[in-house]
């Protein structure tokens, strides 16, 4: 309904009143509220929950799978990159931290210096070193295993040796060994002698003899071995091991250019407890000649 004036009497007033207007129809009540519907009973409430749950968890799979598409995609180990990986550096470790001198062109051998005096008396020879050297009698004996030693495994197959005592930790040993270690690209036969000299020195105090260990150095330097270039290190090592007698050891490393990519290695040491035979050292040293 709605409020309008009406027309009342002869003498033509208007009064305020509520009227229903002509052909409308009278407005329908409200209907009545639809009854609440019925509470899930436990069953359905948890089906309920299971579904919101499987939906909150298929969004984070799919979150974390575009996630993990992203970094493989964008990654270097994309084969649809853009940006191809660039090669493994596959050459051995002395090679990757010594490169051959920029001075020497790839595959020139090292220059020799004039041939060395020929060799005297019985020899060690190591035909895959290279080198020949001295060999010596009782108690010096035959070598016959292969020892990879240290961090850069170098292969001791050929020299002499013999046992200065046993211990708690095995034998002890006073050493004459040789082997050869690639040094150079397949391509080079030209090496950084300081270089791979330091690295096998190093090598050789930090993964041969007890630690921790001290070093008084006695020789350090580029020189010649029979008419081959050679970096020598010779140095006194002073270190303690529960049950072990020595507590020194004089020893020294040659690393030998023979004009390969492998340098030939001599190693010579000789335990404190038999120090008449240090003088070997130096012998061995100065008897190397190449094959």
């Amino acid at each position: 309904m709605s409020e309008r004036n009406a027309w009342s009497g002869s003498g033509g007033t208007w009064s305020s009143g509520m009227v229903t207007a002509s052909g409308v129809p009278p407005l329908a009540p409200d209907p009545p509220a639809p009854p609440e519907a019925p509470r899930p009973d436990g069953p359905e409430r948890r089906r309920r929950q299971l579904r919101i749950f499987s939906g909150i968890a298929a969004g984070i799979l799919a979150a974390g799978l575009t996630v993990l598409l992203i970094v493989i995609l964008g990654g270097e180990s994309n084969p649809f990159s853009d940006e191809a990986a660039g090669p493994a550096d596959l050459r051995p470790p002395l090679a990757q931290a010594c490169p051959a001198p920029t001075g020497s062109p790839s595959g020139a051998p090292t220059p020799r210096p004039s041939t060395a005096a020929p060799a005297t008396g019985e020899r060690t020879t190591d035909t895959e070193a290279g080198i020949s050297y001295r060999r010596y009698g009782a108690p010096w004996q035959v070598w016959d295993t292969v020892w990879k030693a240290g961090a850069l495994e170098v292969p001791y197959r050929v020299g002499q040796h013999f046992v200065t005592e046993v211990y708690s930790g095995g034998e002890y040993h006073a050493s004459i060994l040789s082997g050869a270690v690639p040094a150079a690209d397949n391509d080079a036969v030209s090496l950084d002698l300081e270089c791979v000299g330091r690295q096998v020195a190093a090598d050789v105090r930090a993964e041969y003899y007890p630690q921790p260990n001290t070093m008084e150095p006695l020789r350090d330097e580029v020189t010649t071995l029979g008419g081959l270039p050679a970096w020598v290190s010779e140095f006194r090592l002073r270190f303690e091991a529960n049950g072990l007698t020595a507590t020194e050891e004089l020893s020294a490393v040659a690393v030998i250019d023979v004009g390969k990519p492998t340098a030939a290695i001599l190693y010579v040491s000789i335990p404190g407890t038999h120090k008449q035979f240090d003088y070997v050292v130096e012998e061995v040293l100065s008897s190397v000649r190449p094959l």
